[in-house]
This record gives C-alpha cells, structure tokens and sequence, in this order.
C-alpha cells in the first residue's frame, strides 16, 4: 500500500466527518418558496401578505419560512401551531420586531406595543391590566362609549331623513370613524375634538394630521430594513422623524399640562391620561412611556373598531336573514328604549354576530410580528434566535379543517360551541394571547357590539338600488390592518316609531 495514501485518506474522512457534523447541526427549518439572492422572498409576496402566506400554506404546510431579505420570517397558519407559538413557547417568542421607523416612534419600545419582554414591558403591561383597563375603570368609562355611540345614531338618522337624501346610500366608514375617533380621544385624553356636526376643532386637527403623518412614516419600507449591510444605501430619513415626534410630543404634553392643572383644582383622576400621570411615582413611569401608552391606545384603538363594524355591516348587509334575527332580539330585549352595555348578557345573538365578524375579519390579520429571543422548536422545526415569526389569525379563522363552512358569515355556529375570543382559545385570536394579548381586548369587544346594536335597533340597513350582495367589494386593502378595498355604501332606513330614541343626550365627562 501506497503511503501517501494515508493521508488522504485521513483527510477524506476529516472532511465527511465534518459535513456530517454541520449537516447534524444546520436548523432544520420550515419548507417554504424558494428564496431569490439577497431579496428573499419579498418581490414574490403579493400585497395582501395574509391571503398570500395563506396561499402558499396550502403548497407548503401550515409553519412555512418566508425570506425578507436576508431575515427568517416563519408564518404558522394553524390552531395548533398558534398554541406553540402563543402558549407553550410565549416567553421564548414574546420579544418584538421593530423596524427602524418603529424604534424611533416608540423610542425604542419604551411604550407597551413596541417593548421587548422584560421588566419594563412587565410593569406597564401591569399598570394596563390593574389600572387602565380594570373593570371598574372601564364601567366608570360607559357613559362616553354610549354617548358617542349614540351621536352616530343621531347624525345617520339625521342624514338620511333630510329630503334630498331619502333612500341615497350612506358610506358607512364615515359614521364609524367619527365614533371611534372620538370616543379613543375621550377615553384617553378626556376631550372631544369632533362637534356633532362633524366640525374638527383645532387641537383636533392638528391630532388627525399628526396620526396620518405617522402611518405615512410608518409605511415606508426599503430593502435596507430586511438586508442590514444594505442599510447605507436606504438610509432613514431621520429629519422627518424627528419633526414628527417633536410634533406629537408638544401636543400630548400640552393635554398633560391640561390635565394636571385640571387636578389640582378638582382631584379628578378619571381618564387614562389623568390615572398615568398619578401612576408616574408608583410605577416609575418616565414620560416617554406615559406618551408612548397614550398613543398605542390610540393607534390598537381607533382604526381597529372601525375596521371591525365596517367589515361586520357589510356582512349584514349581504346576509339579510342574519340582520333581521339580530334585530328581532333587539326588538325582544331592547325594546322602545335606548341599548346599554347593560344589555349584552341579554343579547346572546347579537354577541355571536361579533364573534363571526372577527373570525372572518380579523382588525390585524397577521397580529404584530414576534421575535425569537433564543433558539426554539415550532412544528418539529428549528427556528433560530433573531426569527421574525407571524400568526396568520384570518387563515386560522377561516381553516376548513377547523370550521364548518368556513367562508360563510353564520353566527349561528357560536350558539352551537362556546368560543373565548380574548386569547383563551387558539381558533379565533383578534386580540392575540399570551403575554402579548391585547388588554384592550374586553373594551374593543364592548365598543364593537355596542356600534353593530345600535346600526341594527336603529335602521334596518340595505344595499344600494342595483347592487347585489355578490357586487360588494370583500377584498382588503393592504397593509397591517384590513380596511375594506371599497368602502361599504348602504342604505338606512329608520326603523324605531319613537323619534326622541334617536337624540344624543351628551354627557361631559
């Protein structure tokens, strides 16, 4: 035997005994579409990421990998995955994704939307649990929900009785959106920026511009976010970010000031900018944080409820024998008077005819993105530390293996199963679960049927002459949130003989 054999052959085995040592030891991640270089997977995802993820799932399984650039994104599509994901894993993948917009908004995460896990996020998500959203803090809160619910009421009524517009189709997102905006406004910083005749004040304007100067920002995206070392060539444009917050900064300081000297002379203490600013000591809240809160209940809260009652009217409008079952019980227990959040135990429909809308039309249909905070398994697959991963809730909700005629708008199926919808069961998840779960969730949940009780008891409500339930637009714009493509336009016709049923009587608090 040749000697110089020897050594190459030893060097052959050095070499399979490493492959197979780096094969042993490379993440045996999820199957997904084959990536491009350096790009990933981005210019093959089509604009409506959730119904695209929900697609190739189909091809692919029900955990896939999704390549942002040079960034593992793992979108699971499964109740059964979203329980790994939300439950057995939650403190593993309770971190957050923030792009670089994000950070600079949030400062970092020093609000609750954008924190980390860890003992900041612990300690505000326990001034939002004990404090903010407590039972007792959101009774003392109805009376605004139900005042400007009943101001829609009354400006629908309005419009569509004057004789020009009888029988004309209303566009229903106007109407939601004066409701949801003030009603957040009011929650949160204790004033009503919209006068019942639809006229913005100053302070209110100046609100409005600043919250779509945000989401403008906020929108813009560039291969820099996803390929790191790219991030020179797209640089951020810090100038305007910095302008935004300062922008923003003065105007909640300013309601703060307000709100203090407001204090001082009344020791009230009712709205949530007032009970942070008398928490401050307690929790040791700095004053990024007080501001960051305030506008994450602005930004989950507004646009969220809109989307919901939207989407929910819009199914109603198409489903007309859902629509009169729902107001045959109203008619039942509600009667010739004005509905209460004190109704609802006594309206079971009405409350499965919520739980349909955010099963087919969940507000966040991907939730927010989570982050691996170390190495972890999900569906017998290596996700490694640093992974984005995503829970497609709409695909979830409409997962024919999970529901029974899955795309049909039947609210009939919750009297059948009891479903929780606020994070205990993995089937419908609007306000997501886990140490992320929206705590929001019981009031998003009260304002939403307290809107859809009202359109309904109020108006019966029809499409437009000519347009058939199989006309309405039902596709989503993209983005985070799922507004409608088309607005919904419908018709109201008053249906309670008792005109008196249809003033707002306001409340100041």
């Amino acid at each position: 035997m040749d000697l110089a054999v020897i050594p190459i052959a030893i060097s052959l085995l050095a070499i399979v005994t490493a492959l197979v040592a780096y094969l042993r030891r490379r993440p045996r991640l999820p199957p997904g579409p084959r990536p491009r270089l350096l790009v990933g997977n981005l210019y093959d995802i089509k604009p409506v990421r959730f119904r695209c993820f929900a697609e190739w799932a189909e091809t692919y399984g029900p955990i896939i990998s999704v390549w942002f650039g040079s960034m593992l994104n793992v979108v699971v599509s499964s109740s059964e995955l979203a329980r790994e994901v939300l439950k057995d894993n939650d403190q593993q993948l309770a971190d957050r994704f923030r792009t670089r917009s994000a950070a600079r908004f949030s400062r970092d995460g020093k609000d609750l939307i954008w924190a980390d896990y860890g003992p900041h996020y612990v300690t505000v998500r326990k001034v939002c649990n004990l404090e903010l959203f407590a039972p007792k803090r959101l009774e003392g809160l109805r009376p605004i929900r139900e005042d400007e619910v009943t101001a829609m009421v009354e400006s629908i009524f309005r419009d569509c009785t004057l004789p020009e517009k009888g029988g004309k189709s209303l566009l229903v997102r106007n109407y939601l959106s004066g409701v949801a905006f003030n009603n957040i406004t009011r929650l949160a910083f204790g004033k009503r920026f919209v006068n019942s005749e639809g006229v913005v004040d100053e302070q209110g304007m100046e609100f409005k511009a600043i919250g779509a100067n945000g989401i403008k920002l906020g929108a813009i995206l560039s291969l820099g976010e996803y390929v790191p070392w790219l991030r020179w060539m797209y640089p951020l444009d810090e100038g305007a970010i910095a302008k935004h917050n300062a922008r923003r900064d003065r105007l909640t300081k300013a309601i703060m000031a307000e709100h203090t000297r407001a204090r001082s002379q009344s020791g009230a203490k009712q709205h949530f900018v007032d009970a942070l600013l008398t928490l401050q000591d307690k929790y040791d809240l700095s004053e990024d944080t007080i501001m960051g809160l305030l506008w994450d209940m602005i930004t989950a809260g507004m646009d969220t409820t809109v989307i919901t009652v939207e989407w929910a009217m819009a199914e109603l409008v198409k489903n007309q024998r859902v629509q009169k079952k729902a107001q045959e019980e109203l008619d039942r227990v509600v009667g010739d008077r004005i509905m209460t959040e004190a109704d609802f135990p006594n309206l079971p429909y009405l409350n499965c005819v919520v739980k349909e809308a955010f099963r087919l039309h969940p507000p966040t249909p991907l939730m927010l993105p989570h982050k691996a905070s170390t190495d972890v398994k999900l569906g017998g697959y290596d996700i490694p530390k640093g992974s984005i991963v995503h829970v497609n809730v709409w695909a979830i909700g409409r997962d024919p293996k999970v529901w029974k005629e899955p795309l049909e708008f039947r609210p009939e199926r919750f009297q059948e199963e009891d479903v929780d919808i606020k994070g205990h069961d993995f089937r419908v998840l609007p306000f997501g679960a886990g140490r992320r779960v929206c705590p929001g969730a019981q009031l998003g949940i009260n304002l939403v049927a307290s809107m859809i009780g009202h359109l309904l008891h109020h108006f019966s409500w029809d499409l437009p002459e000519g347009v058939k339930p199989e006309d309405v637009d039902m596709t989503e714009n993209p983005g985070m949130i799922t507004f409608m493509h088309t607005p919904l336009q419908a018709v109201a016709t008053p249906r309670l003989a008792n005109p008196g049923l249809y003033k707002r009587v306001p409340v100041e608090m």
